[in-house]
């Protein structure tokens, strides 16, 4: 290989920088595991914004914020007319996340840039490292929120308008109160060349076969559902269950019905009740409301139509039976997306180059990704999750694997940012 190819990144500064941005909100278990709590727009969430925007200035990048607060620090190219080459993710978590989700491709990404700046590699295209706001959707919906704006496919006033699930708070405001209302425009005025998003894969499959790369093919289509069940609050122990209008009972009866439409013999398709909230929430009391949200994916999007479809009709149905009204809000529908071929190919060129054996993969999750494949090439890599596990404080990626896959990383966005070197 030549010079440039036999560049390697960091991977005890990357772990560094890793650990110090997941210690902001740090969240320890009974086994000594620990992962973060960083909430979109909360004070943890603007204590590792501001962490990761002083190392991006450390490297001489320039910083800029949009409307929606996404963050891109930006080190220039020798063509100041050609769109940067971009990587990156997202910094915020879930309420008791690991230390990898999202983390990992902005901080490889920034790892990218120190890499190019320590060995004096100028490259064509600018290269610009982002962190795109609100990715999760576990404080507001939609989730991918912040690239998703940024390309364009939802209004920033909406976006600026939306309200936390666990409260009143608008997200504009909470975005003021963070310091990170940003003047530049959004969607982006000028789209990115390409985009490659680093990623833990979040599920089992590369563990289980041995294999330290997935070279993701697409994102399956996701759709999110809040109901709202209303019946009649009444006494546990006084209350015939024949003249009940129980919402309680009919939030576990759609519960079953999710688990029963992805049961088929040949269906892909997951589904999930992740929150439910009763009213009043004793002991003695028949609720008189309960509030639950019903998370299907398939990566056949007719498929998730007529899941949809059932989910609403059967909904109709217990309605009636137990006498009590649903009111159904769609918090998020996002089709599945196919990466960019090219770019895939060059993700398994170039694994093979580094000699690190991959497969092609889907992603069951959400990503930033999918949403800039909407205005440029994009694709992903994803790194081997131990259990397959993620969303908890026990998430793990071996040290070797985030090596292997920032590597590839760096590899391929060298190639995208001078053509020469492919």
């Amino acid at each position: 290989m030549s010079a440039v190819g036999d560049l390697s990144i960091d991977i005890d500064r990357l772990l560094r920088r890793i650990d110090e941005l997941a210690e902001i909100g740090r969240v320890d278990g009974p086994d000594g595991e620990w992962g973060s709590a960083r909430l979109a727009l909360t004070a943890d969430d603007q204590r590792g914004r501001d962490l990761v925007v002083t190392w991006m200035r450390d490297l001489g990048l320039s910083v800029t914020i949009d409307g929606i607060g996404n963050v891109v620090g930006t080190r220039p190219g020798s063509d100041p007319a050609a769109p940067a080459v971009m990587s990156g993710s997202h910094i915020d978590t879930v309420r008791g996340g690991g230390r990898f989700d999202g983390i990992l491709g902005v901080l490889a990404a920034l790892e990218v840039a120190e890499t190019l700046e320590q060995h004096g590699i100028d490259t064509e295209r600018p290269y610009s490292v982002v962190f795109f706001t609100n990715e999760e959707g576990a404080r507001f919906a939609p989730d991918m929120m912040g690239s998703l704006v940024f390309a364009g496919g939802l209004s920033l006033e909406e976006a600026l308008d939306a309200r936390a699930v666990d409260n009143e708070a608008r997200l504009g405001d909470e975005l003021i109160g963070i310091g990170y209302d940003g003047g530049l425009p959004c969607p982006t005025a000028v789209a990115p060349h390409s985009f490659v998003e680093l990623h833990i894969e979040q599920g089992p499959i590369l563990e289980g076969e041995g294999v330290p790369i997935g070279v993701v093919e697409g994102v399956q289509g996701i759709s999110w559902t809040q109901l709202v069940i209303d019946g009649r609050a009444a006494h546990a122990g006084t209350t015939p269950m024949r003249v009940r209008s129980d919402p309680a009972f009919v939030a576990s009866a759609i519960g079953v019905f999710v688990r029963e439409l992805t049961t088929t013999a040949d269906s892909q398709m997951v589904g999930t009740v992740g929150r439910v909230e009763m009213v009043p929430n004793l002991i003695n009391v028949v609720p008189s409301q309960v509030t639950m949200t019903v998370d299907l994916r398939d990566p056949d999007d007719t498929k998730l139509v007529e899941a949809e479809r059932l989910l609403a009709a059967y909904c109709v149905e217990v309605a009636a039976a137990e006498g009590v009204e649903i009111t159904s809000t769609s918090l998020a529908r996002f089709e599945p997306v196919e990466f960019d071929r090219e770019l895939i190919d060059l993700l398994e060129e170039t694994a093979t180059s580094l000699g690190l054996a991959s497969r092609r993969i889907a992603s069951g999750a959400g990503h930033d990704a999918q949403m800039l494949a909407r205005i440029c090439p994009s694709a992903m890599i994803f790194t081997p999750s131990v259990g397959g596990v993620s969303h908890n404080i026990a998430e793990f990626t071996a040290d070797a694997d985030i090596a292997a896959g920032a590597n590839l990383l760096l590899q391929v966005l060298l190639r995208n940012l001078n053509p020469i070197y492919r």
